[in-house]
């Protein structure tokens, strides 16, 4: 660079025009966020991916983990199908929540609960 900040690669120095802030994170589609659903809180990025507005942190067993990635690999390796262990966790919970909403005492959540309380001598 010479004497002034001026840049010797560029006549006159000046430097490419570029957008700001506002525009590079400029909301994009047709429509306002005022309008879409309340049920569409979950936001689709650029690489498809959603982003969520909140948090768990939930613990699982070592073995438990193992299994979770068994099934990750092999929903990438046997069905093409490239997720993270996230988005399994949130189809596993989105799957139950179904089942428990149309099949109440039923469900497979109720069942399994019940059992593992009956199996702790909790019921």
């Amino acid at each position: 660079m010479s004497a002034g900040g001026r840049s010797k690669s560029r006549p006159g120095g000046k430097r490419a025009s570029l957008p700001g802030a506002d525009e590079l994170f400029r909301p994009t589609g047709q429509g306002s966020e005022s309008e879409a659903p309340a049920a569409a809180s979950r936001h689709v990025m650029s690489s498809g991916r959603q982003r969520h507005d909140a948090k768990i942190t939930v613990y699982v067993s070592a073995d438990e983990l193992v299994e979770l990635e068994r099934a990750r690999l092999t929903l990438r390796a046997e069905h093409g199908v490239a997720v993270d262990r996230g988005r399994i966790v949130r189809e596993a919970i989105a799957f139950v929540l179904a089942d428990l909403a149309g099949h109440g005492e039923e469900s497979l959540l109720v069942r399994r609960l019940q059992d593992g309380a009956a199996a702790e001598g909790l019921s």
